[in-house]
């Protein structure tokens, strides 16, 4: 069954690609490379996911503004919100994704100490019964 899973998700994925335009395809990358510095800067400043991922996707929103703008100033290009758009989803992508999967150490204990794991030596409010 994965195998199968594995194989139509590539193949819809193929499909899917070749009918985005190559430009829009740049444009989602480079939102998403804009996105993840912006949200790496922010938390190494802040250690709030919540600022970062707000910066992130601020900074990819302030690139694609900036690089429709100076298009627009070119004769015979216009301002295209779709490129915009996609600027703005592949830094919504990034900055969500490196959300979900940064872990911080606070993050583990709480996650631990809902799943009722232990961690380590009479830590977490519990009494030991060793010494009983």
């Amino acid at each position: 069954m994965r195998k199968i899973l594995c194989i139509l998700i590539t193949f819809f994925t193929i499909a899917t690609n070749a009918q985005i335009e190559r430009d829009k395809q740049l444009h989602f990358t480079a939102g998403g490379i804009a996105s993840g510095f912006g949200y790496n800067y922010v938390y190494n400043k802040t250690k709030d996911k919540t600022k970062a991922t707000i910066a992130g996707i601020g900074l990819a929103i302030l690139a694609g503004t900036i690089k429709e703008t100076i298009d627009s100033s070119q004769p015979g290009n216009k301002f295209d919100v779709e490129d915009l758009a996609a600027t703005t989803l592949g830094g919504i992508t990034i900055s969500v994704t490196i959300n979900l999967i940064k872990n911080d150490k606070n993050n583990k204990k709480i996650r631990k100490r809902r799943l009722g794991l232990s961690l380590g030596k009479n830590r977490g409010g519990r009494k030991s019964n060793r010494n009983n």
